[in-house]
């Protein structure tokens, strides 16, 4: 289990995971804390850290599609918008990054 996320492909999915699950912790948790007990600290904690991981997967998404060769127009448009989109970094792992076969590292 370990060596699949020593590959691109996993590395990617790995961080499309921790994106979307920073989502769910920061727009879940954090926001309704701090609007209905006045306390904006998970806040401040977890918006940093889902920014920096949505960075990683804009930057995992393009390095990865360049190796692949994906055209821009077929597939890289699709997962770089499932970024922009609540919890699309889910779907399209379903929908596409699970249906890659994992290159040997």
């Amino acid at each position: 289990m370990l060596k699949f996320f020593r590959t691109p492909l996993g590395r990617l999915r790995l961080i499309a995971f921790l994106e979307g699950l920073s989502l769910l912790l920061l727009i879940g948790i954090a926001v309704p804390i701090k609007y209905t007990q006045g306390d904006p600290s998970l806040v401040k904690m977890l918006g940093p850290i889902h920014g920096l991981l949505f960075l990683f997967f804009v930057i995992n998404t393009l390095s990865f599609g360049i190796g692949q060769k994906w055209k821009f127009r077929e597939t890289t448009w699709k997962v770089l918008l499932a970024s922009l989109v609540p919890f699309g970094t889910f779907y399209i792992d379903y929908k596409i990054l699970s249906r890659i076969r994992p290159e040997r590292p």
